[in-house]
């Protein structure tokens, strides 16, 4: 499935946030959403699924407006993650996560077997196999934060829009969930995208395909990852001076340290 965005601009009261940005995003890429504090990448993020209308352009899923797609037409094709999850009564994990079940569902809407095999397996991928009697409200923030992306990739759509799936998680659970959905990816590279949100740029660098770089003022760069997520764009669009280093086959971005105020 190829999602395209036609001069999309995007508003947050009179400020600009994205200016006429045009870009297709295509099956078996993963693209990361990258940008200071407040550039907009949870507002782009809901535009190109689909959850709220830019102030111009169009947002098309193989080639239909997403505007034209019946919503469950469009749920069984996009699975959107938010950025917080707030569960407001008790259940256990495996009946949160099979929630996202509801676009396949028929006749009366109960869950039958392959949904919640589809459930199970969803945690299974993420480590979360032992959670599945536990109530969701006993869960930290990182263990919710993984349920949210299980339940997300049980959903069964091709394309998943994540908004910062890393917050709340340590590195090992950061490196675990990207590995995990550039494995998902990969399995099926004919029909599935990945685009998520990030701050860490390294993490972004090394298992995004691709990046869509903001800056706040209504500019965007995409293209390759490491070559827009540079020393020099980075720094530009942070506000804060950034250098690449390299060791061997490794590299990282960090920011220059500059001379204390005398």
């Amino acid at each position: 499935m190829t999602l395209r965005a036609d001069g999309l601009t995007l508003r947050a009261a009179s400020r600009t946030l994205i200016a006429a940005l045009t870009q297709s995003f295509a099956p078996g890429e993963v693209w990361c959403i990258a940008g200071p504090n407040g550039a907009g990448k949870t507002t782009l993020i809901a535009a190109l699924g689909g959850l709220s209308k830019p102030a111009a352009g169009t947002v098309s899923l193989d080639g239909i407006g997403l505007n034209s797609w019946r919503a469950a037409d469009l749920a069984r094709r996009r699975a959107v993650m938010p950025q917080s999850a707030h569960d407001a009564f008790n259940a256990t994990v495996l009946d949160i996560v099979m929630l996202n079940r509801f676009p396949h569902l028929t006749g009366w809407g109960w869950e039958n077997d392959a949904d919640r095999r589809a459930a199970q397996a969803a945690l299974d991928v993420l480590g979360l196999a032992s959670f599945a009697t536990r109530d969701v409200l006993s869960l930290s923030g990182g263990e919710r934060q993984r349920v949210a992306l299980a339940a997300t990739l049980c959903q069964d759509a091709p394309l998943l829009f994540l908004d910062e799936p890393l917050s709340h998680l340590d590195l090992h659970h950061q490196i675990e969930c990207l590995q995990v959905l550039t494995r998902w990816t990969r399995d099926r590279p004919d029909v599935r995208t990945v685009i998520f949100s990030c701050h860490d740029l390294n993490l972004a660098r090394r298992f995004a395909t691709h990046a869509l770089l903001l800056d706040g003022a209504g500019r965007a760069h995409a293209g390759p990852a490491r070559d827009v997520l540079s020393a020099k764009r980075a720094s530009a669009a942070f506000g804060y001076p950034l250098t690449l280093i390299r060791e061997g086959d490794h590299e990282a971005l960090v920011p220059v340290m500059r001379a204390p105020d005398l």
